[in-house]
């Protein structure tokens, strides 16, 4: 049977108002936001991947992350400091970036001896410092080494939903093991985000919490 260009229309149609339907009813759904919890990783981009792994290297997808387009890849690197004590096995994210970068926690910083800043990802000018060693090679860094600010990706209808925008920053509460409050947490508002709070290990530690516990954005 033949299917006619109004009939593919009109299934467009029905699909994108399912997932609209989706969008909203996820909105809904009170103030709590999942968290996931964001291990040392690495961004690359495309010169030095290939000084890290070779000339027309590409990066290998082992599983895709929370978020749409993001992913894990295979390839691990080792990351130095001035302590010279190497964080090994860091993972590298995809897709290539423009520019390298460097996510790590407080606790790395102090065995690496680097002094990263809490930035939004992608604000690296003027950020520390470090050396990535793979297996063809070395990258050193003059700046790129941060440590991620708490963060909440939203889409469009989540942002309605808890009347904000994109780059607001908002309060959420943490009722776990060591209930907390964190404040100043960004708010990062896109089409292609999923609702999904950011943190890196040192917090989710701090806060006895783990990927996929529900936070909650207050109200003030």
């Amino acid at each position: 049977m033949e299917i006619s260009s109004a009939q593919i229309a009109e299934m467009v149609k029905k699909v994108l108002g399912e997932m609209e339907g989706k969008t909203a009813v996820a909105a809904a759904s009170g103030n709590e936001v999942p968290v996931g919890v964001s291990n040392r990783h690495i961004h690359l981009n495309k010169a030095d991947l290939e000084t890290l792994f070779g000339a027309g290297y590409e990066l290998t997808p082992l599983k895709d992350l929370s978020q749409p387009g993001q992913y894990a890849c295979k390839e691990l690197l080792t990351l130095v400091g001035p302590s010279l004590r190497p964080i090994e096995n860091v993972r590298v994210l995809g897709p290539l970036r423009s520019k390298s970068q460097v996510e790590i926690s407080a606790t790395d910083s102090y065995v690496l001896k680097v002094k990263p800043p809490v930035r939004e990802s992608g604000n690296i000018a003027g950020s520390a410092g470090v050396t990535i060693v793979g297996p063809k090679g070395v990258v050193q860094l003059k700046e790129g080494c941060i440590v991620a600010n708490r963060h909440i990706h939203m889409s469009p209808a989540d942002a309605k939903h808890f009347s904000v925008k994109d780059g607001d920053t908002v309060t959420v509460d943490v009722e776990g093991k060591r209930r907390t409050r964190w404040y100043d947490v960004q708010v990062r508002v896109s089409p292609d985000f999923v609702l999904e709070m950011h943190v890196d290990t040192d917090d989710a530690n701090a806060a006895g919490i783990g990927n996929g516990f529900k936070v909650k954005v207050v109200k003030e």
